[in-house]
């Protein structure tokens, strides 16, 4: 807003608004709600156990205050009542209203931080809605996991920053060994990830015959 602080909390909330619907605006088009694709096995009570324990926990809850915490309290009962509530969903294709909302806070990346994009932002979402997609994710992995190179290791099971870094430290020790330079090219890409082309990701999905069902629920939620 041309350099000036605003001090109005109205003002302020506004410019938040309006900074989250352009940093996550897409170019993509409008797509038709899937209706038709029934294919894939029902989610099961083992499958919801075993991702409640993937899912990260001491996280906070999104607008249903329901933490995967309590869940996990409940134990068999509670399991079951989720299991139920996600075959709905998933027979449907549709996640209701009230587990698809978020909310969004933003942490300054250091202090005294005034511009939006001095922020990082973040969203609370509901656990349930967690558990749905890890289970998704879960069973999506065994057919993409061909189709990822050995030397990918961030999104990877058992990989992360620390392997890159070691096999980069690896390098540059056998570099020096031989007097050989090595060169380095680090790109940033701002706000990758809050702007993924949606319509891509799809295509490639279906190429990979991705259980109807799991491909609905994503399509009908990007």
């Amino acid at each position: 807003m041309n350099g000036d602080i605003i001090i109005d909390k109205e003002k302020i909330l506004e410019r938040w608004a309006e900074y989250i619907r352009e940093l996550f605006k897409s170019d993509r088009k409008d797509h038709k709600i899937m209706k038709n694709n029934f294919a894939g096995p029902p989610i099961m009570k083992e499958e919801v156990d075993t991702a409640i324990k993937k899912v990260k926990h001491g996280k906070a809850t999104g607008p249903d205050n329901i933490s995967v915490e309590l869940i996990e309290a409940l134990e068999d009962f509670g399991i079951g009542k989720v299991t139920h509530l996600l075959n709905e969903i998933y027979d449907t294709g549709q996640i209701p209203t009230d587990l698809s909302k978020s909310i969004f806070i933003a942490l300054p990346k250091k202090p005294g931080a005034t511009e939006c994009e001095l922020h990082r932002t973040i969203s609370l979402m509901s656990h349930i809605t967690k558990i749905l997609l890890k289970i998704i994710m879960l069973r999506i992995r065994n057919k993409i996991k061909p189709e990822i190179a050995e030397e990918q290791c961030g999104f990877v099971e058992d990989k992360g920053t620390s392997n890159a870094i070691y096999i980069l430290r690896t390098l540059i020790e056998r570099a020096l060994e031989v007097q050989k330079d090595v060169y380095l090219c680090f790109i940033d890409y701002t706000k990758a990830f809050d702007r993924v082309r949606h319509d891509e990701i799809i295509t490639e999905m279906k190429q990979l015959n991705i259980d109807g069902k799991d491909l609905r629920i994503i399509k009908n939620h990007v």
